[in-house]
């Protein structure tokens, strides 16, 4: 079902003039390298992340804004002006060097959403070395897999979380130090290769000169699962930046007077194109939350602080629906001018409800890990058609190609989504995997792994994903990573994991199971086993469901038929079932 577009109003009548006034002609007129030129570059070449979000600005009135407003979970607020950070970063970047750490070497994060993973993430970036944010509740498993395949040499985590690091720690020799963030003040004793990181900070200077990086240096890189092998890790540059701070400026529409919510972790990238760089590039101030999820706490938190633009995901946008109306208006939200959202297709419905409960809409935008910026989005400039992800950025050519790759198709036809590379903020590799990195491009095109088509206005559509990859509450989810977890289980023989739809969570995991001999099915048994899977990924990977069956269909040459097991459960034909194992 299609629905009627929703009308833009004049720019007279907005309540800020936004910062794309003409569509077309910014797409006639700008460039990737106009854009670049708003920023600060050390030379033609040269360029730090860190210094365009943090130390450009202190040689401007800007040095003095708040550029970070933290809330933890108890309420206690925390502010940071642009200048503090200069000051913070410029201590953890010394740190690292009293460490010994160099230009490239790879420094993680695994923490909850505490000011220290900002500073530490922007520290690194100034030292040089690659910053790489692990969601904070990753599993054992999930945590080595990741700190194994990058080599990092340092990690900065906290009491609470170093816990699950111990139990893969021997398998990791790269990992040189494990610096403890103890913000808390808990009792904890510093064990073998741990350091503190508040006696570090305290003993450092606030002066740094930071590493002139190229802008083809690495920086930043995030895990991404795929339907083989373990997660891979997509790599970006410096010149990223650039990519960051124009869809911020462009799409986001950030103003300096926004006070703005991104409400994604920094273990995953939206959490940091968009919840450090691309904000803070633009100057703007922006608000934290430590907690999780809650109606009631989330309009607190736009009311307290008077939130201007809010970025957030479907799934989060559901659950608020779900919460009601009623919800909503016991608190002034009135603020609000803008709210975008990313991370998976936004059905109509909540672009509606948006408009409705708040008086403005949703504008959904398309993106991932791997092109490092929005690439396709709704502008506040034009009428939006709910259900459809909107228009390719300025500088972005993205097109509807056939089964083969090889010829651009017209209008209203389903087919593999693809962008013309390159852009600044594309990634530049999956690190140690440049076979496969090479197969992801078909010639000018990058071949992003989504279904999609395009209308006769140029508006896309996604349709769904190419492969077997399950976005679960805006999360990409590899099953064979899962697959993987549960057949470590002394019980499961053989486990073979699709992705089912959910109203909320647009895909949850599913695990069909087989057991070993001598092991009978029992919901004991499920929920030993969901836990299994929790204590070595992260509770987003975990099955909702299991089932178990005494065989899962296979091909002839072993490999589990993903494809069969979700025809059954969804009642959709079978298709081809020629190599189906006899």
């Amino acid at each position: 079902m299609r629905y009627e577009p929703i009308k833009k109003h004049g720019i007279a009548d907005m309540k800020v003039k936004p910062n794309l006034l003409d569509y077309e002609r910014a797409r006639r007129e700008m460039s990737w390298e106009s854009m670049a030129k708003e920023l600060e570059w050390f030379d033609d070449g040269h360029i730090n992340i860190a210094y365009e979000a943090i130390d450009r600005h202190i040689k401007t009135p800007v040095r003095d804004r708040v550029a970070l407003i933290w809330e933890g979970k108890d309420g206690k607020t925390e502010r940071y002006t642009f200048h503090d950070l200069y000051r913070l970063t410029n201590r953890f970047a010394n740190v690292l060097k009293r460490l010994g750490i160099e230009k490239g070497e790879r420094v993680f994060t695994y923490m909850d959403r505490i000011p220290e993973i900002y500073i530490a993430i922007l520290g690194t970036l100034k030292a040089g070395a690659v910053t790489g944010p692990l969601f904070s509740a990753f599993g054992s498993d999930a945590v080595r897999d990741r700190l194994a395949d990058s080599g990092a040499r340092v990690l900065v985590t906290t009491p609470r979380l170093v816990k699950t690091v111990d139990a893969v720690v021997d398998s990791l020799p790269a990992l040189e130090r494990i610096i403890i963030v103890n913000r808390e003040g808990v009792p904890y004793e510093l064990k073998h290769r741990e350091v503190s990181y508040e006696a570090l900070m305290e003993e450092a200077s606030d002066e740094f000169e930071i590493v002139k990086t190229d802008k083809e240096d690495f920086a930043i890189m995030h895990y991404t699962s795929g339907t083989t092998g373990k997660p891979k890790g997509a790599a970006h540059v410096h010149e990223a930046i650039v990519g960051h701070y124009a869809t911020a400026k462009y799409v986001l529409d950030l103003h300096p007077e926004d006070i703005y919510w991104c409400t994604a972790d920094p273990g995953w990238v939206t959490g940091t194109s968009y919840g450090i760089f691309g904000p803070w590039s633009n100057g703007i101030t922006q608000v934290v939350y430590e907690g999780g999820f809650s109606a009631s706490h989330w309009y607190r938190v736009i009311e307290k602080h008077g939130v201007t633009v809010w970025y957030t995901a479907p799934t989060a946008i559901r659950m608020l629906m779900k919460a009601g109306e009623k919800v909503a208006q016991k608190y002034n939200l009135k603020t609000l001018r803008y709210m975008c959202s990313v991370g998976e297709p936004l059905n109509p419905e909540a672009v509606l409800w948006g408009q409705k409960v708040f008086g403005i809409p949703f504008h959904d935008n398309w993106w991932q890990t791997e092109t490092g910026c929005i690439q396709i989005a709704n502008y506040p400039v034009q009428d939006i058609k709910p259900g459809s992800m909107g228009r390719p950025f300025i500088g972005v050519t993205a097109t509807i190609l056939d089964e083969d790759l090889a010829t651009e198709l017209p209008p209203n036809r389903e087919g593999h989504l693809a962008l013309k590379v390159r852009w600044p903020s594309m990634f530049r590799t999956y690190w140690n995997k440049k076979d496969l990195y090479e197969s992801r491009f078909k010639g000018e095109w990058y071949i992003t792994g989504d279904r999609a088509k395009r209308d006769e206005d140029g508006y896309f559509w996604f349709v769904g994903r190419a492969d077997d990859v399950i976005n679960t509450a805006g999360h990409l989810v590899g099953p064979f990573e899962v697959e993987s977890a549960l057949i470590e289980h002394p019980a499961v023989a053989e486990a073979g994991v699709i992705g089912i739809p959910d109203p909320i969570a647009n895909e949850v995991i599913k695990a069909f199971v087989s057991l070993k001999d001598g092991y009978e099915p029992s919901e004991e048994l499920k929920m030993d086993i969901k836990r299994f899977a929790r204590e070595k990924l992260h509770a987003v990977a975990c099955p909702r469901e299991i089932e178990f069956l005494p065989g899962l269909p296979k091909t002839r040459s072993g490999k589990i038929m993903r494809r069969l097991l979700k025809a059954r459960e969804l009642g959709l034909p079978e298709g081809d079932t020629s190599t189906l194992e006899e």
